[in-house]
């Protein structure tokens, strides 16, 4: 562990040495300091302790007679690999989906058959079709976003009976409201207009009867 340097190695070999255990267990509690004074940034570890006890067994060659407030590790113990991580699903052509799709999927699953499940399962697909124009950088057909999001949710969500996301509820919720707030905007500018009218008639009215 060349993190430490000579000095802490020799003092280690020295702990190893003293014929008194209380001599060895004084100087390993004096080591552990001087290394975390060495390595200040093991502080902001968890259980930094622990780690510096281990790494002065292990700076000792796993033999240091001395009473340690935690076990000390074996050779095989550290020798031995972490499990593997498993990504089943984000992997190849789902990577740019990400967690937070895999989140709404299964929530979108939880529910129970109707509106809102239909509702969520079409805005699943939509942001699965943005996240996946912005990071491939082109168009995506929807029958493609429908067979991802049926192979991602493992066929429980399926959306391959409407040709396209165009034709969802969703879309045509969307754009109705689109349209009627068009309409009572159009409504309300030609009343505006026409409520202008008749004040420009009086206005024109009253000057030439004042002529």
């Amino acid at each position: 562990m060349p993190e430490y340097g000579r000095i802490i190695q020799q003092l280690v070999e020295r702990c190893k040495e003293l014929p008194s255990k209380d001599e060895r267990n004084e100087m390993a509690m004096a080591i552990i300091d001087f290394m975390g004074q060495r390595n200040p940034q093991l502080r902001d570890e968890e259980n930094y302790k622990h780690k510096l006890w281990d790494h002065l067994f292990i700076l000792a060659n796993y033999d240091l007679d001395v009473e340690s407030p935690y076990p000390f590790p074996t050779p095989e113990q550290l020798a031995e690999k972490p499990k593997r991580m498993e990504y089943p699903k984000l992997q190849g052509d789902f990577k740019f989906y990400g967690k937070s799709i895999l989140q709404l999927i299964e929530k979108a699953i939880e529910l129970e058959t109707g509106d809102e499940k239909e509702a969520l399962i079409e805005v699943i697909a939509n942001n699965m079709k943005k996240s996946y124009n912005v990071y491939n950088k082109e168009h995506v057909t929807d029958d493609v976003i429908f067979r991802h999001l049926k192979e991602l949710s493992e066929n429980r969500l399926d959306l391959t009976g409407i040709d396209s996301l165009e034709k969802s509820k969703i879309y045509y919720t969307s754009n109705n409201n689109n349209r009627n707030n068009n309409n009572s905007n159009n409504r309300n500018n030609n009343n505006n207009k026409n409520n202008n009218q008749p004040n420009k008639r009086r206005h024109n009215n009253n000057h030439k009867n004042r002529k």
